[in-house]
């Protein structure tokens, strides 16, 4: 905790941070990177952004427990939210996915398919379109969040693609191993160590490509 407040942290690594500490339910390391953002000026916006995309991979009762924490820190008017109606959101979801997985998009679509058509339907629906095509972040700023998450969550296969989505999105590869790097603020370095080895599979593999 006390190395928390010795270092600086760039405002995509507290956000990153704070995701994984989210999902991991670590209260009080959750709450002091909030004071950090706090301090750092980041806005409510881009907290609550970040945080409420984490149900995609903690569930709702962790985004539930986490953004009512957020509001505590940065406290807000409740708002009147409209729904996207389902064909724009399934749109947006199509153009968000295919931006992270180009030219693979249509064999993940198949893949997923062929095993959970919903899934492949709620993917698009609930992850890309609803979700990640939300303004208040942008894509970049999102998937390096998503890359702090599924590393923490040790999904080797997932992590990849979205270090690879991070890469298309022009995020310079220093910024995405910082971004493992730092979970190891989070008290357990076998993250980092995680991360790393698959962040130098996908080097590894831009080089030969």
């Amino acid at each position: 905790m006390e190395k928390l407040r010795k270092k600086r942290f760039s405002e995509y690594e507290l956000l990153a941070l704070l995701s994984a500490s989210s999902v991991l339910r670590k209260k009080r390391y959750f709450k002091e990177l909030l004071y950090l953002c706090k301090r750092s000026k980041i806005k409510r916006e881009k907290v609550y952004e970040t945080i409420l995309q984490t149900y995609l991979f903690a569930g709702f009762p962790s985004a539930l427990v986490s953004l009512q924490v957020v509001n505590e820190f940065f406290p807000q008017k409740p708002t009147t939210v409209k729904n996207n109606p389902k064909l724009a959101t399934i749109k947006k979801g199509t153009q968000t996915c295919k931006k992270i997985y180009g030219n693979k998009f249509d064999k993940l679509i198949d893949n997923i398919k062929s095993f959970s058509p919903e899934l492949a339907d709620w993917l698009i629906i609930e992850g890309y379109g609803k979700v990640l095509s939300r303004k208040g972040l942008t894509l970049a700023e999102r998937e390096l969040s998503v890359i702090s998450i599924l590393t923490v969550q040790k999904f080797d296969s997932q992590l990849y693609s979205h270090i690879n989505g991070a890469y298309r999105q022009k995020v310079g590869e220093g910024k995405i191993k910082k971004t493992i790097e730092n979970l190891e603020l989070l008290g357990n370095k076998s993250y980092t160590k995680f991360g790393l080895i698959v962040f130098g599979k996908f080097i590894t593999n831009k080089n030969n490509s």
